[in-house]
This record gives C-alpha cells, sequence and structure tokens, in this order.
C-alpha cells in the first residue's frame, strides 16, 4: 500500500485529535464545588485512591474490601465524603468491582470516556469530580444499571 502525503496528514491529524480528546478527558469537564491542590490530594489520599480518584486509574478487580461488604450503611467519596451509595441499592455483579444499580440523588455525574477506543460512560463526583468508574446498561431492575465503581474511590459507613 502507497501512502500519500496526503495520508500522512490526514492520519496524523487523525491521531492528534485523539490525542487531545484524550488528554481532555484526564480530569472530568465541569467546574466542581470541592477543590485541592494536587498536593493537597496527594496527602489527603492513599496512593491507589489518588490513581483512581485524580488520574482516573482502575483497582486490580477484586482488590477492594468493599466487594464482600453486605452491611446497611452508605458508600460515600474517599475524597470529599459525598454519600454517593445506599447500600440497599448494591448488588453482586461478579465482576469483581463494587456495583450498585443507583445512585443517591445529584451524587454523580457523568461524561463520555473514550480513552480506550471505545465509549464508555464515566461515573464522577458531584462534589469533587473524583473519577468513581462507569455505568453500563447491564444492571438488575429497577433502573437496568450497573455503576462499576472502583472500591478505591469509596469509603463505607455502617448505619447505626
Amino acid at each position: 500500500m502507497v501512502f500519500s502525503r496526503r495520508h500522512l496528514i490526514i492520519g496524523g491529524f487523525s491521531l492528534g485529535a485523539l490525542a487531545f480528546a484524550n488528554m481532555a478527558h484526564a480530569n472530568p469537564k465541569g467546574i466542581f464545588p470541592f477543590k485541592l491542590s494536587e498536593a493537597q490530594w496527594r496527602k489527603r489520599l492513599s496512593p491507589t485512591a489518588f490513581a483512581v480518584l485524580r488520574q482516573e486509574a482502575t483497582e486490580r478487580p477484586g482488590s477492594s474490601p468493599l466487594n464482600k461488604e453486605k452491611r446497611k450503611g452508605t458508600f460515600s467519596c474517599a475524597g470529599c465524603a459525598l454519600p454517593l451509595f445506599s447500600s440497599d441499592a448494591k448488588f453482586e455483579s461478579n465482576t469483581g468491582w463494587p456495583s450498585f444499580w443507583q445512585p443517591v440523588p445529584k451524587a454523580v455525574g457523568t461524561s463520555v470516556d473514550s480513552s480506550l477506543f471505545a465509549e464508555r460512560v464515566e461515573v464522577h463526583c458531584a462534589r469533587c469530580g473524583g473519577h468513581l468508574g462507569h455505568v453500563f446498561d447491564d444492571g438488575p431492575k429497577p433502573t437496568g444499571k450497573r455503576y462499576c465503581m472502583n472500591g478505591a474511590a469509596l469509603t463505607f459507613k455502617a448505619s447505626a
């Protein structure tokens, strides 16, 4: 196959646009009410929580103790303590990450994530913008949603 200068220019432009789109996604879009400097986030969070919440990393499947959490209570953002999910909405998805069929109203936001050459819906904390995980359309009734969350992005407080 022969490539012309035009093919190279179009290909280079396409790769540049893709790189720009992924860079633009590095921080969730929007203005969030809870903000800290990178140094403050690093001091506040464990290295794993920082990588997940602030750098959009994904923890290893099955690595979170919250996968086995069965008590009644609330799952909150590990970054800013905003309540995100009730234990009543948690279910076993067998994916290796804590999963929920519904968040607390107005607790999360979403944006399009195309970082792996496929579009997914990223879920972030509505207060601090921290990356929590992704939402999929293969969950149980009544919503049909599976909020697949990184346990490192969450804390759990049992009900009294």
